[in-house]
């Protein structure tokens, strides 16, 4: 086997191939060699054997010295969005929480918004299997405001939509830790978009610290809050280590869903 031939069937060559297609797929125009080579830090001597072999199969078209998706790719694209919608986003959802669970030891929640009477409602539920554990039930609601679930999905509100929802806001303290100053919530919030997860430490319940970031479809809909829930003795150590795990699980969730965030191909 040639060298050439050795590099084009790598699994290196392979992951090469699917980031060609991701970044044409996320550019409104046609891109150089160049432009890939910069866009996706590979040599372009790497790259051009790939667009050959893309090329010849139609998943790109290359015309004037650049590069756009071809017929080939609509098609696998069309393909693999008749194949996404026998799997239903539940599925998916289901997939990531045990995921999360298995990877923290603690619950792990999927919560939606009722926007009219500012709550959430908790629609799923994995939970922990340590003896002492957060338990909630699926159909029980909470505030927006006191909950990580809840100022999550406020802070992927558009800021107008947020202040409407500040002004309406009247907060009832529900444990002595309850944040009732709505200029505090809104930083609080505002934080929470800056970072893309939002955690919470006895403010909705005594003893209970949560973890939360959205989910969104592939329209960039936002579907609901991914919460991991766990008793706040457990967590002195592990809020940093949890913001985490939740924010790349809810990103792996949305990008499974097909949603892509802006800018980031």
């Amino acid at each position: 086997m040639l060298a050439e031939d050795r590099r084009l069937n790598s699994p290196q060559s392979v992951t090469r191939v699917i980031q060609i297609l991701e970044a044409l797929c996320a550019s409104p125009r046609p891109l150089s060699l160049a432009d890939l080579s910069r866009t996706l830090d590979t040599p372009k001597s790497s790259l051009a054997a790939l667009l050959r072999g893309l090329a010849e199969t139609s998943f790109v078209v290359a015309a004037d010295g650049v590069y756009r998706l071809g017929p080939g790719a609509f098609g696998l694209g069309s393909a693999l969005l008749e194949a996404r919608r026998r799997v239903q986003s539940s599925d998916l959802i289901r997939d990531g929480m045990r995921r999360l669970a298995e990877r923290s030891g603690e619950t792990v929640l999927f919560a939606v918004r009722d926007r009219d009477a500012g709550m959430l409602t908790y629609v799923d539920v994995i939970e922990s299997r340590n003896a002492v554990r957060f338990s909630v039930a699926v159909g029980d609601r909470r505030p927006l405001y006191s909950t990580a679930g809840g100022r999550a999905l406020l802070a992927a509100d558009a800021e107008e939509e947020l202040q409407s929802y500040l002004r309406r806001l009247k907060p009832e303290a529900l444990t002595p830790q309850t944040e009732t100053d709505k200029k505090r919530l809104a930083e609080t919030i505002a934080a929470a978009r800056e970072s893309g997860v939002a955690q919470t430490v006895d403010q909705a319940a005594d003893g209970v610290t949560g973890t939360a970031s959205v989910i969104h479809d592939a329209a960039g809909v936002v579907l609901g809050a991914l919460v991991v829930a766990a008793p706040s003795s457990r967590l002195t150590d592990r809020r940093a280590e949890l913001a985490r795990l939740v924010r790349e699980e809810a990103a792996a969730i949305s990008r499974n869903l097909g949603y892509r965030a802006p800018g980031g191909g």
